[in-house]
């Protein structure tokens, strides 16, 4: 088990949040996501972030001196060790005091929404008037800088990821991301996050299966940008840290899974003659200079040849 330690400000004894925004981090700082998290009443906020054993006094001192500083009230646990997405949240959730909890990714900077009043976080207070259980807010690419790096992260994403509520609506427990997600207290106390997922990918989206057959999902357009987009490198080295918890979901939700287009094309790859051989060409034609259009594919492609392993 980690040790931890817990900085707390002012504010926070005196608060009696309704929504609590909770924020794990590991070796990134969430100070531009801090400074843009404001709300009409700050009494009715707090903020309880977890830096996920980062070890780096850089960024646990500028989290110190924005809390230190913040009107809302907040709190820094700082780990020791990494948990690991699944149990960091978890962990957040028993530091939390809202009846509401929203999760946020570190590296997401909320947009402006034309046509809707108020600022980011109170919006999110009026979504919680008729006491939804489970909402998605969704994300854009809005703010994010364009850079070559990142150029196929970003092709993937606006094609599958950034999409209105209404088209998430179709299939909501599928656009379930703890980048942007509000859950009440109660629905996550019956229904937390599988602690035996590890490393990236999956874990949300196996709890957003759950709690969608028990409670719904509900989506909205309260959107935040996704400022950390990765490069392929990365990306690819994320694809073969998640085939385990691919396999996880798999077993739990059987019927769920087939029907989404990653498994589909898994289950067609895993008939190829030799697939083994195809996957290290596929991830270096999908690193190579090629067009951003076909390495994008080839990154897909990759990402199916590796999930072929456990359909």
């Amino acid at each position: 088990m980690s040790r931890f330690v817990s900085l707390r400000n002012a504010a926070h004894t005196e608060a009696a949040p309704k929504l609590s925004v909770l924020i794990p981090f590991y070796k990134e700082s969430p100070l531009a996501l801090l400074r843009a998290l404001q709300t009409r009443d700050p009494h009715e906020v707090e903020i309880v972030l977890i830096d996920d054993g980062s070890q780096m006094d850089d960024i646990t001192a500028e989290v110190a001196a924005f809390i230190e500083a913040s009107p809302i009230a907040c709190e820094l646990i700082t780990l020791d060790q990494n948990e690991g997405r699944a149990r960091g949240r978890n962990r957040l959730t028993t530091a939390a005091r809202g009846v509401y909890f929203l999760f946020l990714d570190a590296d997401m900077l909320p947009d402006e929404t034309p046509g809707r009043p108020g600022g980011f976080l109170d919006r999110w207070l009026d979504a919680t008037v008729d006491r939804p259980a489970v909402i998605f807010g969704g994300f854009t690419l809005l703010q994010a800088p364009h850079l070559p790096r990142t150029a196929i992260h970003r092709q993937m994403a606006a094609k599958s990821d950034c999409l209105d509520a209404a088209t998430r609506s179709l299939q909501p427990e599928k656009y379930v991301f703890t980048s942007n997600l509000l859950i009440r207290r109660d629905v996550f106390e019956s229904e937390g996050f599988d602690p035996t997922f590890t490393g990236w990918g999956w874990e949300d989206t196996e709890w957003g299966m759950r709690v969608a057959a028990r409670y719904g999902v509900g989506h909205i357009d309260n959107t935040a940008t996704h400022m950390g987009l990765d490069g392929a490198d990365t990306l690819a080295r994320k694809y073969e840290q998640s085939v385990a918890n691919f396999a996880r979901v798999i077993a739990k939700h059987p019927q769920v899974v087939a029907t989404y287009p990653s498994y589909r094309a898994a289950r067609l790859l895993k008939r190829v003659p030799g697939v083994g051989l195809l996957r290290p060409l596929l991830k270096a034609f999908a690193l190579s200079p090629a067009p951003v259009r076909l390495r994008a594919f080839a990154l897909r492609l990759y990402r199916a040849a590796l999930y072929a392993q456990v359909v």
